[in-house]
């Protein structure tokens, strides 16, 4: 039976906003208190959806949360009516106002891990939302990300969406950001790809000494023993710290894997030259055969990769077996990168094409091609049984353009987070988005 890797991106939400609320991250940080335009950050990632689905991919789109989230505000102890909430929220605690109202659910490959059928006991799709424990403005995803998936991909006998890991810093888990998988086709047995910044209990693992460790050796073990992945079919893989400390706050910002291929830094993993074997023996014993494209530091810096997103891009396969690298247009305008990537597609390489996107209101706040899209791997009969309404079609694209014209301001500074309008436009755009794509009701306040 045919597989196909589908691409489920993260629609911007409309109070995207530049708070700079992740520490670690060196774009979110720096342009703090910027005005944002939600309007062009949405349609931004349309068209990048739109564009692969033209080329022939497999594309989906997976809901925003809704925001500000008055219920974590009234958990933080602030009272009162909705608005009462947020008034009393923007003047005691601005940054708390500025947290719950955070648009960060657009970075869908932090959304959850996802295996695929071919690797699992039970032969289903296993999806776990990530906990996102280390900041407090993401850890209150995962409750309705939990809901959407469900809504998503109900049929329990192909699809198990299970609860995230415990909300607790020795199980952070930060999902698919961490996690890739190579295969010799999206429906043969794969192995999965796990990297972990450090270990909460075992003390012999480095630490960065500067930024936070997000994802935990524990959290992605327990994530493979959910899915019911074999040991031969599992790596896992420690960031250097170093490179942590340099603003690679997620492993999707030093390397990106798909089939039988992994583009990454030299600096990318602690022992790297073990990593890579150890992914080559096990792939080779499923029938893949592993290609390793080290970038250099002498060529392209972990500083560079960092500024340009380099490896914050999307991999995809062709029909003609080799590979589209897609990258934010950050890397066009980095002579070295650009001058890098242009050698990669004339090499004669298994990447062949490179194809840069304008997602500068998605950059400016830490995210890239790749922090926008959850890769799902899907037999004919899984794809099948997806809601179909979330899949990108050309109605689907006019209609959600549509949809953020109508709702969505085109202009969002620090100041506007205080405007109670915000929450009921918010919901009034989210409560027909879910009748757009089929949904039900997934949000707070439709459950009320």
């Amino acid at each position: 039976m045919n597989a196909y890797e589908v691409n489920f991106d993260g629609l911007v939400g409309p109070t995207h906003n530049y708070s700079g609320l992740s520490f670690g991250n060196v774009a979110s940080t720096s342009n703090v208190s910027a005005a944002s335009n939600p309007k062009l950050a949405a349609k931004q990632g349309l068209q990048k959806m739109k564009a692969l689905h033209d080329l022939g991919f497999k594309q989906g789109v997976l809901a925003p949360q809704e925001r500000p989230d008055v219920a974590s505000l009234r958990r933080l102890g602030f009272g009162g009516n909705d608005a009462e909430v947020i008034a009393r929220a923007a003047k005691e605690a601005p940054a708390i106002l500025a947290a719950a109202t955070s648009a960060s659910s657009m970075w869908t490959a932090n959304a959850a891990t996802v295996s695929p059928s071919a690797d699992t006991a039970d032969g289903r799709v296993h999806f776990t939302p990530a906990n996102l424990n280390n900041k407090f403005h993401r850890s209150i995803e995962h409750p309705t990300t939990g809901r959407v998936l469900r809504a998503m991909f109900a049929d329990e006998a192909r699809f198990a969406v299970h609860e995230a890991l415990p909300a607790q810093m020795h199980f952070g888990d930060e999902g698919a950001a961490n996690h890739t998988r190579f295969c010799a086709g999206y429906g043969q047995p794969g192995v999965e790809f796990f990297v972990f910044g450090a270990a909460a209990f075992d003390m012999r693992y480095a630490k960065p000494a500067k930024f936070p460790a997000r994802q935990t050796l524990e959290a992605s073990q327990a994530v493979a023993r959910l899915h019911g992945l074999a040991e031969a079919g599992v790596v896992y893989a420690q960031q250097d710290p170093d490179t942590i400390d340099a603003g690679v706050f997620h492993n999707d910002v030093i390397s990106v894997g798909n089939g039988e291929v992994l583009f990454h830094h030299q600096q990318a993993f602690l022992n790297q030259a073990d990593v890579l074997d150890e992914i080559a023996r096990k792939l080779a014993a499923r029938g893949g055969r592993f290609t390793a494209i080290e970038v250099p530091r002498a060529e392209v810096t972990v500083e560079e990769a960092v500024k340009s997103y380099l490896f914050n891009s999307q991999l995809l396969s062709k029909p003609n077996g080799k590979m589209l690298i897609v990258v934010p247009e950050e890397c066009r305008n980095s002579e070295r990168v650009w001058s890098y990537l242009q050698k990669l597609i004339a090499s004669g390489g298994p990447i062949d094409e490179v194809r840069a996107f304008d997602l500068k209101q998605s950059m400016q706040n830490g995210g890239g091609p790749a922090c926008l899209r959850l890769r799902v791997a899907l037999t004919e009969s899984e794809l099948a049984a997806v809601n179909p309404r979330v899949l990108m079609s050309d109605a689907l694209f006019a209609t959600l353009n549509d949809w953020v014209e109508r709702h969505y301001r085109d202009r969002l500074a620090p100041e506007d987070l205080a405007d109670p309008q915000l929450l009921a436009e918010c919901r009034g755009a989210l409560d027909e988005l879910t009748r757009i794509l089929g949904l039900g009701s997934v949000y707070p306040f439709q459950l009320a």
